[in-house]
């Protein structure tokens, strides 16, 4: 089977002011022919704080734009990253922020809708981690509370967390709506030291989408993120586990950067990499 391969929006430029990861404000047009060239089929679109004041998704004339240069170079936007919940989580907030930050993500969901994307990728990882019991019940009340926008829009709320696997599929099992899926990110489970036969079974069902990247864990409890087959995540592993789920959605390139301008060579050294596994 041919793998879908997607990247990151803003792997295929320089970091801006040093951020790792971002909207690219200086260069997301360039970002479609160089995909191309890559030889990649899509770009997941970012949406963060950075890049809010000038992130075309967030117009009517902008997402023209978008839609414009999709077809003009042959690619697919199908899903949105809400980075913009990692700068403002729905959780540890007052109840004021809390209803403006979930009228922004709602704003999300429409607006992937109109550049064509089928879902949102809800991070739920380091600033906004879920810590607490009563963290996760806010943030079922919220998730079903937007069930009604996701339905209208036909957008579903995929949810890329750090729970250990019984805990996730714990918790997903009190939202079992459909429209709800796991966004599952293989450099995450890798840094915190998960195993991906374990996380598969259970809650592989629930599995809608998927980022790769690889990472190791420092002693000190950081994770670094590596180019693919050098950090600790078990690839064999992944892709027997996704094989099994009879898997058939795009695989995400979150890689790990190489060097300043050679941005297309290094996404097509990194997108060899999983076609070795997956064909």
């Amino acid at each position: 089977m041919q793998a879908v391969l997607g990247v990151m929006q803003g792997r295929l430029s320089p970091p801006e002011e040093g951020r790792f990861q971002s909207f690219p404000r200086s260069s997301w047009r360039q970002e479609f022919p160089r995909a191309r060239d890559a030889g990649i089929g899509y770009i997941e679109w970012i949406y963060d704080d950075y890049g809010a004041s000038v992130n075309p998704i967030a117009t009517v004339e902008g997402r023209a734009e978008i839609n414009a240069l999709k077809e003009q170079f042959g690619l697919q936007t199908p899903s949105v990253c809400g980075d913009w919940l990692m700068d403002f989580p729905l959780i540890r907030c007052s109840e004021q922020e809390q209803a403006q930050r979930v009228r922004v993500f709602h704003d999300m969901l429409h607006w992937a809708s109109e550049i064509g994307a089928s879902r949102v990728v809800l991070p739920f990882v380091d600033a906004s981690s879920i810590r607490t019991e009563e963290e996760a019940n806010l943030l079922i009340r919220i998730l079903e509370r937007s069930l009604p926008v996701s339905e209208k829009t036909g957008v579903e709320m995929h949810l890329e967390a750090d729970f250990a696997p019984s805990k996730f599929a714990h918790f997903l099992a009190r939202v079992p709506h459909p429209a709800i899926k796991v966004n599952y990110d293989t450099g995450n489970s890798s840094g915190l030291g998960y195993v991906a036969r374990e996380e598969f079974a259970a809650y592989g069902e629930r599995i809608g989408s998927i980022h790769i990247k690889d990472r190791l864990r420092n002693p000190d409890g950081s994770v670094t993120t590596k180019p693919l087959g050098h950090g600790s995540a078990d690839f064999d592993d992944v892709f027997a586990c996704i094989r099994h789920i009879k898997y058939s959605g795009g695989f995400t390139l979150q890689v790990a950067r190489g060097d300043d301008g050679d941005e297309v060579n290094w996404i097509k050294r990194q997108a060899e990499f999983v076609r070795n596994y997956w064909n």
